[in-house]
């Protein structure tokens, strides 16, 4: 059986600093940036707000995938979020339930 893997972007606020990341558990994960289990630039610069996702099924696409979003300019990465979540509302809200 194989397991989901998800590319995700975390922001600080809307329009503001933006992380991306790849995991296998996005609940998890966001949960841990959130209560500031995970030491360095999320924690430091407080981007805790998922903003947009996307669900792979290999992981190996997942990390491709993050790698190319991270080489976007920072308005490719706004025009992705924007594409499905034009308000930036924090989505973990939704994947938690």
């Amino acid at each position: 059986m194989e397991k989901s893997s998800y590319v995700y972007i975390l922001a600080s606020r809307p329009y503001g600093t933006l992380y991306i990341g790849v995991t296998s558990n996005l609940v998890q994960r966001v949960w841990q940036h959130k209560e500031g289990f995970i030491a360095g630039f999320t924690k430091k610069y407080k981007v805790k707000q998922l903003v947009w996702y996307e669900v792979h099924s290999e992981i190996i696409s997942a990390i491709t995938r993050e790698k190319q979003i991270k080489e976007w300019s920072r308005d490719w990465k706004i025009n992705l979020i924007q594409s499905t979540n034009p308000a930036w509302h924090d989505l973990y809200p939704t994947i938690a339930a």
